[in-house]
């Protein structure tokens, strides 16, 4: 008899994908560990960089897991590049908190960030070539994009070069999200737009500069005054474009 269960394959159980995501995961953190415990010996990071670093790294892969498709058996490798990222992130945001060490190490901190930026542009590469492009990848990315220009807004107002304000820049995106609950014609998907893309990489590359200790408070301001305009014409720009396209019956804000 053919018909027998026994034969035919299945696809793995939720809670396999799960436990490999689990465990892609637990490897990510056990890098975090072991970057942090480098950074410690070699520059004699604050003891408590392993508990801040290590708890962002947790809630970043929670949030994957909580966003985990059904489907998806493992997170291939663009998204292990991105997770990688997100434990370069994870050391920089926990740096953050401790403003003296910053003050000490900022060109090692924009370097950090540089290299986090380089495999920004890898990840989207391997996915491309690999044929693994996802709405999983792309989500995952496009939500640590946004978290990495907060935590380094954060680095810069924590310098002392740029007031509070800088921080309209890192929370641009979710104030958007948030208008979105709102008015549910913005959550409209967008097309792929150089612009945005340029004005993303921007904004990052002028947060890294500010970083540098020979850029004076003066010089940062102006630098983020330009991110925000830039960010703004970018926001402007999609947002019109949403609206044009909006539900007939959808008129307000």
């Amino acid at each position: 008899m053919r018909h027998s269960s026994a034969r035919i394959p299945v696809a793995p159980s939720r809670r396999f994908r799960s436990i490999r995501g689990w465990v892609e995961l637990a490897a990510g953190l056990a890098l975090v560990a072991l970057l942090t415990e480098w950074v410690q010996w070699a520059f004699s990071a604050p003891l408590g960089l392993r508990f801040t670093a290590g708890g962002i790294y947790v809630a970043i892969a929670t949030a994957v897991l909580w966003a985990w498709p059904a489907s998806r058996h493992g997170l291939g490798w663009a998204n292990r590049i991105t997770l990688i990222r997100a434990v370069l992130i994870a050391i920089i945001a926990g740096v953050v908190v401790y403003p003296d060490f910053i003050q000490r190490h900022a060109e090692g901190i924009a370097a950090l960030a540089l290299l986090a930026l380089s495999l920004d542009g890898i990840d989207g590469w391997v996915a491309r070539r690999t044929g693994s492009s996802s709405a999983f990848g792309a989500r995952f990315d496009m939500e640590l994009d946004a978290f990495f220009i907060v935590v380094l807004c954060t680095a810069v107002i924590a310098l002392g070069k740029v007031g509070s304000w800088i921080l309209v820049i890192g929370l641009a995106r979710y104030a958007f999200v948030i208008a979105g609950i709102y008015s549910p014609w913005l959550n409209r998907a967008l097309p792929d737009s150089v612009l945005r893309k340029t004005v993303c990489v921007w904004q990052v590359a002028t947060l890294m500069v500010c970083l540098l200790p020979f850029i004076e408070p003066a010089w940062a301001s102006g630098f983020a005054l330009l991110a925000a305009l830039l960010l703004a014409l970018s926001f402007g720009r999609d947002i019109v474009w949403l609206w044009r396209r909006r539900p007939v019956d959808d008129t307000e804000f």
